[in-house]
């Protein structure tokens, strides 16, 4: 029997908080996400690459902003959105990656996660962990390793 099989049959499934990037959905496993705050008091850094917006203070802690929109390569601002972020840790450091709105928490099977479709922008691809088909929509889970990884690795060197 299959690891697919297996899940499907033990009902395994995974949370993901949802959050919306320029009309997209998009899914954060849930154990990534430590905070959800609207980003305020934010400086930019002189000289950092265009995704990172700035660095701000949460509760004691300096954080990194991350623009998603910018990271996503998706530069129209959804009507009516207001600025949120969901907190991370990525190599013992807070980043806060600056998103359109944030949704719910969704609760979906293990086994209906499917690999990137052959037609979903590279650019995504690369940050994404696969797709769940929802109800007239795709959720984008988005992988955070692979959201930063590369990203802070080349600020770092």
């Amino acid at each position: 029997m299959s690891d697919h099989q297996k899940n499907a049959i033990d009902g395994e499934t995974t949370q993901y908080v949802t959050v919306v990037i320029s009309d997209q959905l998009f899914g954060l496993p849930i154990e990534k996400v430590h905070d959800v705050f609207v980003p305020e008091n934010m400086t930019r850094v002189p000289l950092a690459q265009a995704e990172v917006a700035g660095v701000l203070n949460l509760r004691g802690r300096i954080v990194t902003a991350i623009n998603m929109r910018e990271r996503l390569n998706v530069h129209e601002v959804l009507e009516g959105a207001g600025q949120m972020a969901v907190g991370i840790e990525y190599k013992g450091e807070s980043y806060g990656l600056i998103i359109d709105r944030v949704g719910e928490v969704l609760t979906l099977p293990v086994s209906g996660r499917e690999a990137n479709p052959a037609n979903l922008d590279p650019r995504w691809a690369e940050i994404s962990a696969g797709v769940h088909r929802l109800d007239g929509q795709l959720l984008v889970i988005l992988d955070v390793e692979r959201v930063l990884g590369a990203m802070i690795d080349a600020i770092a060197a």
